[in-house]
């Protein structure tokens, strides 16, 4: 049974304009993020310090005022950040208690080796825990990422079997899976790999049963409005879109074109923010940057 918190997300997510905001790089990606954001790997050094300036980071994005459940209707996080406290609140509560904006965490573990033209996530043995954990703190759904890099049927299918496998077990615990199967926009094959991602993720939703929704995170498609079809499934409460290594203008653009589906950028939202800017300079440049990606994901 949905608790009250979960009823109130559920209908924001149904019935408000926004976007989410994927605030979630990990262990890999965390120098990357913070090499754009003005800091560089010569300012830390040890995995703890360089976490904490992360969390200062998503502290600064999340308490500015631009940042609120107006236009942003969720937030994904992962798990050292839904460990840690924003203004002496957990990170989940205050994200939906402060701020009305959706809380889902990051739940996979990294990618395996490419095999078959495509990556599928590492064994997650401590998922049970994690949800728990998760469903505690108010939490309403979760994300997961592999990545398909060539139209290789067999890869494609182990793809998205492993993402609603794990799916079903989110679901089980309570949460709402966003499911991830990301399409390399550097791939030779990219429209290929679409149409065969579009068929089995289409198979995989007409096998779940009444009630078990799900919420899809895709890359832009190489045709506009070519997951049209996975939209308007029963099945799926959202698609989101995934910038994938797109500039901010260019995925804006992209998805304009793309009824039904909105944002769930990372790289893209934070482009221009820095360490260095006043307080002033950062919510100016973060509240343009908001502004157009809740009119892309409205359009």
């Amino acid at each position: 049974m949905a608790s009250q918190a979960q009823q109130a997300m559920l209908d924001k997510l149904k019935t408000q304009t926004g976007f989410i905001a994927a605030l979630d790089q990990s262990g890999g990606s965390t120098p990357k993020a913070l090499r754009l954001y003005g800091i560089e790997e010569s300012e830390y050094s040890s995995d703890e310090e360089m976490f904490n300036l992360v969390h200062e980071m998503r502290t600064r994005i999340i308490t500015s005022t631009p940042f609120s459940g107006e236009r942003v209707l969720g937030a994904i996080l992962f798990e050292n950040t839904l460990d840690r406290e924003i203004e002496g609140m957990s990170s989940a509560h205050f994200l939906w208690q402060k701020k009305r904006v959706i809380p889902f965490l990051k739940v996979d573990k990294g990618l395996a080796e490419e095999s078959n033209g495509v990556q599928v996530m590492k064994p997650m043995p401590g998922l049970d825990a994690l949800l728990a954990k998760a469903v505690a703190q108010d939490v309403f759904g979760t994300k997961m990422r592999s990545v398909v890099k060539l139209a290789n049927h067999q890869g494609i299918k182990d793809v998205v079997a492993q993402q609603f496998e794990v799916g079903k077990q989110i679901l089980g615990a309570g949460l709402v899976p966003i499911i991830e199967p990301e399409v390399d926009i550097h791939s030779p094959q990219k429209a290929e790999a679409e149409a065969l991602l579009k068929l089995e993720i289409l198979t995989q939703l007409n096998l779940l049963n009444e009630g078990q929704e799900v919420m899809l995170k895709l890359t832009l498609p190489t045709e506009a409005n070519f997951y049209k079809e996975l939209v308007d499934h029963p099945r799926v409460l959202k698609v989101v879109a995934l910038s994938g290594g797109y500039s901010r203008d260019d995925a804006n653009a992209k998805l304009a074109e793309n009824q039904g589906m909105i944002a769930s950028f990372s790289r893209a939202l934070t482009e221009g923010v820095s360490a260095q800017q006043s307080q002033e300079e950062f919510e100016a440049t973060l509240d343009k940057a908001i502004e157009g990606i809740y009119q892309a994901s409205k359009a």
